[in-house]
């Protein structure tokens, strides 16, 4: 049998994503721990396990104890989930979306290693347009390593980028034996 979180996760990926891209991740957070707690209530769960009860009733059922105050698109998505029978995997989504949210809230780890000291000035330039492009705040950490020659290895995650002297030379080199 597949783990309810499985099949929970694609529900909470495409949650995830709407939010973000609709700018209500907080909202949306709370309207699926609240969706959580009313499918877990007994007297609702007794009206969503009986057979006789459609999917649109069920939707229904959950989106009245909810009322008018939930994010948009929240009723649309309790609609599909009641649809493809997955209301009980709730908190299961609620659980996995809390966790895309604290991975989006995360500050990305930047590791800079430059052939020379890097001016302040220069660390604050390259962090905003770090943060501006990842998303996240930056913690950065500056390294020196005057085997590069020059200019400067940027690391966060699996990202690299390479404009050191070193890597430079490298490619050339590597481009020359082919």
């Amino acid at each position: 049998m597949i783990e309810p979180t499985t099949l929970a996760r694609p529900y909470a990926r495409a949650a995830f994503q709407f939010a973000v891209d609709n700018g209500a991740v907080d909202s949306w957070h709370q309207a699926l721990v609240t969706v959580a707690a009313v499918v877990a209530e007994p007297s609702v769960a007794k009206v969503l396990d009986d057979p006789a009860t459609t999917a649109s009733q069920r939707a229904a059922t959950v989106a009245t104890v909810l009322g008018d105050d939930i994010p948009a698109g929240v009723a649309q998505f309790v609609s599909v989930m009641a649809e493809n029978h997955r209301l009980g995997l709730s908190s299961e989504v609620a659980t996995l979306f809390a966790e895309l949210r604290s991975a989006l809230d995360a500050a990305a780890n930047v590791t800079v290693t430059s052939a020379f000291d890097v001016a302040d000035a220069t660390i604050e330039q390259l962090s905003a347009s770090l943060t501006a492009k990842l998303g996240k705040t930056v913690d950065m950490t500056v390294e020196t390593d005057a085997s590069l020659i020059g200019g400067a290895i940027i690391r966060a995650g699996d990202m690299v980028i390479d404009g050191s002297v070193r890597g430079r030379l490298h490619k050339l080199a590597t481009a020359l034996k082919s």
